[in-house]
């Protein structure tokens, strides 16, 4: 199989444990990337390639040390708050337990694959936790928990009865709880969003603060509002009203992503015909 990645020249010492490494990152062009379509969640799927194979961005986004497993979104590695460093030292063991319960040979010396891809975007969900408002780790987390599951759908597809679609499933409604949060606190004022410069949600294109909100609201609709059906019409009616919202945004400015507008119109229409709603309220 042709060569899809390299190391990078730049140097990472390890801002925990100072270990030093190199980045592995995906090379560019050459066929190694065959756009497929777009989900409801904004993920980009991509077809394999005869030349390539199967080739999965998502693998490589995560910035890892290999010796104690800190992970972070690659902007923020190096930014890790020397104060809290000490606690992130001594929690190596169990960030390498708790992957290990599931995968137990990844290692992160080698080229990934995609199992080594699923466990860094689940330390990159667990290390946030260190991090504070000013780095929006709320939204960053929802980000890795929503690639973590994308990445067990594909395990699935590849592996089925192995259960990784229950665990897929798990981590969309981690996902959907985590956005839910980071909408709350940018509204509150608790926590912005600002700290991340790239929304995603997904490697492709940067959906901006109005993907968060869609997401948010098509999470709700496919994983969350769990409770009385009195409860989850009353969220989904919160949900249709931000919605609506986006309707006005959109015939109004050019440059909301046209895909994103469609997506979030389908949401709408989903959302009424649940609520049994035939006409437009908003």
């Amino acid at each position: 199989m042709e060569k899809i990645t390299f190391q990078s020249k730049e140097e990472y010492a390890c801002p925990v444990c100072d270990t030093v490494f190199h980045r592995e990152e995906l090379l560019s062009g050459g066929g190694r990337l065959i756009a497929g379509q777009l989900t409801d969640e904004l993920h980009r799927l991509y077809q394999p390639s005869a030349k390539y194979g199967d080739v999965y961005p998502l693998v490589y986004q995560a910035t890892v040390c290999p010796k104690c497993w800190f992970a972070s979104m690659d902007k923020d590695f190096n930014l890790l708050p020397k104060n809290i460093r000490s606690e992130v030292n001594a929690g190596e063991d169990d960030r390498k337990d708790e992957v290990s319960l599931l995968f137990p040979n990844v290692n992160f010396y080698e080229n990934r694959n995609i199992i080594s891809g699923v466990a860094s975007q689940y330390l990159v969900l667990r290390c946030y936790d260190y991090y504070g408002p000013k780095f929006s780790p709320t939204i960053k987390q929802g980000i890795a928990s929503l690639r973590t599951a994308w990445l067990l759908e594909e395990l699935h597809q590849k592996h089925p009865g192995e259960n990784y679609d229950w665990l897929a499933m798990l981590f969309k409604k981690k996902a959907q709880f985590l956005y839910d949060r980071a909408v709350e606190y940018e509204q509150s004022g608790k926590e912005s969003l600002s700290g991340a410069r790239n929304l995603g949600p997904d490697t492709d294109k940067n959906y901006g603060y109005e993907g968060v909100l869609y997401l948010s609201g098509i999470l709700k609709m496919k994983y969350g509002c769990a409770g009385t059906a009195e409860q989850r019409n009353e969220s989904l009616e919160a949900t249709k009203r931000t919605i609506a919202k986006m309707f006005g945004l959109g015939k109004s400015s050019k440059n909301k992503p046209g895909p994103l507008l469609e997506l979030a119109k389908g949401l709408y229409e989903k959302i009424k015909h649940e609520l049994n709603e035939t006409d437009i309220d908003d």
